[in-house]
Formats: structure tokens, C-alpha cells, sequence
């Protein structure tokens, strides 16, 4: 199951659950003043039965949510890696492309010619640095020597949008075993007979 899949499962399951625990607290409430005020036993024990039944309805809901703090850590940890992951590629290709953009200015201050897209990546990156470049490529061709003709160091390659970390997570296949949903019965039908409605 995708972790977006479970969060979904887990979250409306703890809805449920906190929408029974205030209906089995109201009724409970209303059960004890009704002993207080008729002093019939049936609404003491009706209150004891509906305390039961908020203890089980507690003790589901603490699971459901150590449920749900599970897949939300598996979830940012997933995230978090993706993350790592997409800064060390960006890391590394703006290492690549300062050595390109050094080797692009080694060529020029040698006298060589490269492709007018590199000189136009070494002048975003630098203006000045590109026209010390510039400068020293028309000393090198005004000495009788023979120069080289380059290609161009950056490829043209279209570039991945990286996928968006979260999107990532919520897709991941949930890795460990989740335990089925239990919502607990309540113990008796409380609505009925008595005038109690919920």
C-alpha cells in the first residue's frame, strides 16, 4: 500500500474515532444526570458501560495513531532522502559546470575558439572574468601560432524537472505491516428505550 494511500486509511479511521469517544462522553454525561437526578440504577450502569466502551474507543484510538506516527516517520524520512538526493545532483552539476565554465576560459586565454554558448555561460557567470578572457584570446591570436576550434563543453540535453520530494513519499510503498483498522463496538445499544438519543 503507498504511504499517501495508508495516511488517508489511518486519518479517517482516527476521525472516526475521535467522533465516537465525544458521542460515548455525551452519552455518558447524559446518562450520569439522569442517575443524578432519578437515582435508577440502569443509568449508573449505563454510564459504567459507556465508560467501558470510551476506555476501548481510547485504547484503539492511541494504536490507530501509533499507526499513523509510523507511516508519517517512514513518510519524511522518505522525503528527507529524496531531498539529500536532488541537492547532491545539483551539487555536483554545479561543480561540473564551473569546471566547464574554468575550461571554457582556459580556451579563450589560450587563443583558441569555442562555441559562442560557452562564451555566453562563462559571461553569465562572470562578466569580468569573460572579458580578461576576451582580452587575453586576442594576444594569443595575434602571435603567429596555430589554434584549436572547440565543441561545445555543454551538451544540449534537456533537464529532468526533479520530482517533488513529497510526491515522492506519498507514492513510496508503505515498507512494514499494517494492522487492520478496529473500531471498537459499543457496548450496548445506548439510544434505545431509555430516551437517550445521540
Amino acid at each position: 500500500m503507498k504511504i499517501k494511500d495508508a495516511k488517508s486509511i489511518y486519518y479517517a479511521n482516527r476521525k472516526e474515532l475521535v467522533d465516537q469517544m465525544r458521542s460515548l462522553t455525551k452519552q455518558k454525561e447524559e446518562a450520569e444526570k439522569k442517575y443524578s437526578l432519578t437515582g435508577e440504577s440502569r443509568f449508573s450502569e449505563e454510564a459504567a458501560t459507556l465508560e467501558l466502551s470510551i476506555n476501548a474507543t481510547t485504547e484503539a484510538f492511541e494504536d490507530n495513531q501509533k499507526v499513523i506516527d509510523s507511516i508519517m516517520e517512514q513518510w519524511c524520512n522518505v522525503s528527507n532522502m529524496e531531498s539529500s538526493k536532488q541537492q547532491g545532483e545539483a551539487m555536483k552539476e554545479y561543480t561540473e559546470d564551473m569546471g566547464k565554465i574554468m575550461m571554457v576560459f582556459r580556451r579563450l586565454a589560450n587563443g583558441d575558439i569555442v562555441p559562442r554558448t560557452d562564451e555566453k555561460k562563462l559571461m553569465e557567470y562572470d562578466d569580468k572574468m569573460y572579458q580578461m578572457a576576451k582580452n587575453m584570446q586576442l594576444q594569443a591570436m595575434q602571435m603567429d601560432k596555430k589554434h584549436k576550434k572547440h565543441k561545445s563543453l555543454w551538451e544540449e540535453e534537456e533537464k529532468e524537472t526533479p520530482e517533488d520530494p513529497m510526491e515522492v513519499a506519498d507514492n513510496t510503498e508503505y515498507a512494514g505491516e499494517l494492522p487492520d483498522i478496529a473500531i471498537p463496538e459499543v457496548a450496548a445499544d445506548m439510544s434505545s428505550g431509555d430516551g437517550m438519543a445521540e
